[in-house]
C-alpha cells in the first residue's frame, strides 16, 4: 500500500493518494503514520477540508506524540490557515524532539520564515 501511495504522491495525484490512505486508516486506525500521510495528502489536494486535515494530524499525534513528520506537517497546515503561533508551537516541539537539527525542524522553520515574509 505504501508503494502505491508513494507512486500517487510522486505523480502529484493527491486525490488518489488520499483514497489509498483513507483505506489504510480504516484498516489500521491505530497507525499514526497512516493518519499523518492521509492528512498530508488531503492538505496537498485541491480544496482541502482543513477540519479533516487537523483531525487526522491530531489523531496521529495522539497515537504517537513524538512523530516528527506529523509535527512538521501540522505546523505547515497551521500556516495555511494563518495560525503562526500554533506553527511555532510545533516547531518548539520539534526542537525538543530532535537532538540535532532534523529535516522536519529545518523544513518547518523555513516554512515559517517564508510565511513571515508574506
Amino acid at each position: 500500500m505504501i508503494e502505491r501511495y508513494e507512486a500517487a504522491s510522486a505523480r502529484g495525484d493527491w486525490p488518489a493518494a488520499a483514497a489509498l490512505l483513507r483505506e489504510a486508516v480504516a484498516r489500521e486506525p491505530g497507525n499514526a503514520r497512516y493518519h499523518n500521510l492521509y492528512a498530508y495528502s488531503l492538505r496537498k489536494g485541491p480544496s482541502p477540508d482543513m477540519g479533516l486535515v487537523f483531525k487526522h494530524y491530531n489523531e496521529a499525534l495522539r497515537i504517537d506524540p513524538e512523530l516528527r513528520g506529523a509535527h512538521e506537517y501540522i505546523g505547515e497546515a497551521y500556516l495555511m490557515v494563518g495560525d503562526l503561533a500554533k506553527a511555532k508551537e510545533h516547531l518548539g516541539v520539534l526542537d525538543r524532539l530532535c537532538f540535532l537539527p532534523c529535516a522536519e525542524y529545518t523544513d518547518l522553520r523555513k516554512a515559517i520564515a517564508a510565511h513571515q515574509k508574506k
